[in-house]
């Protein structure tokens, strides 16, 4: 069979990477790939966008079923054009991906339904936005209602970030139509977690815990960025906890979608913070899985991809159980100089050892000139490395990151600390 990817990322490649594994496949086009979907001979990059023109491609080479990454094109309706032309796709339809593409729909949706998640207004007007965090006081979270690819939330400790951020978003338009309007809402203490699942319009299967690292420097310190390295599993999603937000978060989503008339297929993401107290709340629910806590799920995963794509978009996910690697997986991000404000390109790579079964490169903003790897994106590679405990997989994973260069290149040096610090 012939499968096609939809993306550039890091966890597109990890995507690709897993499907193409399978000894059912022909062939996996990713559209539009990047330099290490170039480099793999059972992967081929299609340089193609445009979702309409994907549509044709997909029918043209007669492709079995299509996976999207990213939700940018969720949100431009890919599915919707794709099941139009009867083709078989995998995420959610416009309509469903405003879980992600409008964060006031998204909190209007948890308040309608009663899943656990943050108070918050929204705002169009910068003076009420003004007059509410005065009212309120910080901390205090700052949300563009659109899409602003990993940069429309701030996390502001002071009533002066606040109102910063505001202007940012409101007057000064830094986000465009994405921040048209701001949801602002209360600041959550706790620990993060990833909680991605996959539905096919009623059934719920769960995928590994994960945990991702969103600040650019060691400590958590420094800007947010779209995460800087992510392990699986997660050890604060006990087993007890795991429970308790499938009962409370996800069922409930699935559930209040379709009474809503917009019946839920594809990735679900809810991004946890968990308090002291164990207690679970949404921070933001994404309608695809996560860069880069894909990278180290794929590389837990032992399960064929193709034949749980098939029952995903055949609507019987119930029918099948999960495999995964019992080690734990850890992946350290590579980025490129002056990322996340402004990532310079056209840096040469060199240095990536080839993959063992306890380590593998996933790339993301890189491309091919010639026969030479460049830098094209902020986010450049991902290091996953295996081991038996988050120790091991994180020495694996740091032992081949510094293998690798590029000028400027920055990564963290503690992905994984909260679990190396659990009791």
């Amino acid at each position: 069979m012939k499968i096609l990817v939809v993306g550039s990322g890091g966890r597109e490649h990890a995507l690709a990477w897993k499907l193409a594994q399978s000894e059912r496949i022909q062939k996996v086009f990713v559209a539009p790939g990047n330099g290490g979907t170039a480099l793999d001979d059972r992967l081929e990059n299609v340089a193609i966008n445009d979702p309409q023109a994907l549509a044709e491609f997909a029918q043209k080479e007669n492709v079995a079923l299509t996976v999207v990454g990213p939700e940018v094109p969720l949100a431009a309706g890919i599915v919707n054009i794709f099941r139009s032309h009867n083709l078989k796709i995998f995420g959610p339809s416009k309509e469903a991906a405003q879980l992600e593409s409008s964060k006031d729909f998204a909190k209007a949706f948890m308040q309608r339904h009663a899943i656990p998640t943050a108070a918050y207004q929204t705002f169009a007007d910068l003076q009420g936005a003004h007059d509410y965090i005065d009212q309120k006081g910080a901390p205090i979270v700052i949300k563009a209602d659109g899409l602003a690819a990993g940069k429309g939330v701030v996390v502001a400790m002071t009533a002066e970030d606040a109102h910063a951020a505001v202007d940012m978003m409101l007057s000064d338009n830094k986000l465009g139509d994405a921040g048209a309007r701001v949801v602002i809402e209360e600041f959550l203490a706790g620990e993060e977690a990833s909680f991605i699942v996959m539905v096919d319009g009623k059934n719920v299967l769960p995928l590994a815990t994960s945990q991702d690292h969103k600040r650019l420097l060691d400590n958590d310190e420094g800007p947010n960025t779209g995460g800087m390295g992510a392990y699986s599993p997660a050890p604060i999603v006990t087993p007890a906890l795991h429970a308790r937000v499938m009962r409370e978060i996800i069922l409930p989503t699935v559930q209040g979608m379709a009474k809503d008339g917009i019946v839920f297929t594809g990735f679900l993401y809810a991004g946890l913070m968990i308090d002291d107290k164990g207690n679970p709340r949404t921070l933001e629910f994404n309608c695809r899985m996560g860069d880069p806590e894909t990278q180290p799920i794929m590389a837990r995963l032992k399960t064929d991809l193709t034949v749980v794509m098939e029952h995903a978009i055949n609507g019987t996910l119930d029918a099948i159980e999960l495999e995964w690697d019992r080690r734990t997986a850890l992946g350290v991000v590579l980025a490129a100089a002056g990322y996340p404000d402004a990532p310079r390109k056209g840096d040469t790579i060199t240095g990536i050892p080839a993959a063992t079964p306890d380590s593998v490169t996933f790339h993301a903003g890189t491309t091919l000139d010639g026969t030479q790897l460049k830098t094209s994106g902020g986010r450049v590679l991902c290091v996953v490395g295996l081991g038996d405990n988050v120790k091991m997989a994180q020495k694996k994973a740091y032992d081949v990151a510094d293998q690798i260069h590029f000028d400027g290149v920055q990564f963290r040096r503690d992905i994984g600390w909260r679990a190396l610090k659990r009791p």
